[in-house]
């Protein structure tokens, strides 16, 4: 199953109900897995960003639902990437010419 990284903010609502943040991680992980997927890494970090998720998913489609419903609840910002592992990138580099 692909892999995706998120980088997500606090909105300023986020921010203001940071204590129920590990109730919010474990509600988007049930999310995350309904839509079929499953979150590898959860990480809440320092700095510019708030928190850092791994997650695998069906396909591109299904990350994009799943970050726009989670972003409608209006106590984070998303941004997600695709991301390989060392045996995906293999694969890819032995494809060029």
């Amino acid at each position: 199953m692909p892999t995706y990284v998120s980088l997500l903010t606090w909105t300023d609502e986020g921010i203001r109900n940071y204590r129920d943040t590990l109730q919010r991680a474990d509600s988007f992980r049930d999310m995350v897995a309904q839509a079929g997927g499953k979150v590898r890494e959860l990480l809440w970090t320092m700095g510019e960003l708030d928190l850092i998720t791994v997650i695998e998913a069906p396909d591109d489609a299904t990350v994009t639902r799943v970050m726009l419903q989670l972003s409608s609840l209006g106590n984070v910002r998303t941004r997600s990437m695709p991301g390989f592992t060392a045996d995906e990138m293999t694969d890819i580099i032995s494809r060029t010419s």
